[in-house]
């Protein structure tokens, strides 16, 4: 039975994550961040939550963009390790082993293994209680087109996509989830 509280309530997961990478000053970095939402549709706008405390909060204030970049399921484990160890302390991109290209519009990483991935202009920038939003202009995109249908959904023979429900775990979302199509009549 529901019941007051007087304590927080975070219920925001499950949810994707979204991976945010950097270059500043010829300095690569890469973190998890499961505060993020597309803002705008036109123009494409993203936006993503960084903690001040955050190695990567400096570099993506400085260098003025950043990258938003979606990683399958079978990524999950380097996932959570973009988000436990600090950039500061460990070389992320030499520990994982993940591949990237720089952007064509941006000088950020955009990963190899990522199905989607934004390269964003920082246009805003504000602070929310322990954390800033960090909004870009989406200025050049990637998808991989055979993970996805024609209409634009997921095609789950091609792609399992990791929910994280908070707590270091996983679910996935792949064809042997139960998927509903709802058509409401008006």
């Amino acid at each position: 039975m529901r019941k007051q509280t007087e304590n927080t309530v975070m219920h925001s997961y499950p949810g994707m994550v979204a991976i945010v990478t950097v270059t500043y000053q010829g300095e690569h970095n890469i973190m998890a961040a499961g505060w993020h939402s597309y803002i705008s549709f036109e123009p494409p706008i993203y936006g993503v939550a960084i903690g001040r405390e955050r190695y990567t909060y400096q570099l993506v204030k400085k260098a003025g963009c950043f990258a938003i970049n979606f990683l399958p399921f079978e990524k999950a484990e380097l996932i959570q390790q973009t988000g436990v160890y600090s950039g500061g302390d460990v070389d992320k991109f030499s520990s994982s082993g993940l591949g990237f290209d720089q952007g064509i519009q941006i000088d950020a990483p955009i990963l190899h293994d990522a199905y989607v991935a934004y390269e964003c202009k920082t246009i805003d920038l504000n602070s929310y209680g322990d954390h800033d939003w960090f909004v870009g202009d989406i200025v050049q995109f990637y998808k991989d087109d055979e993970r996805f249908h024609n209409n634009g959904l997921p095609n789950f023979e091609q792609l399992e996509i990791p929910l994280y429900l908070g707590r270091s775990k996983y679910a996935k979302l792949d064809q042997n989830s139960i998927i509903e199509t709802y058509k409401i009549k008006k």
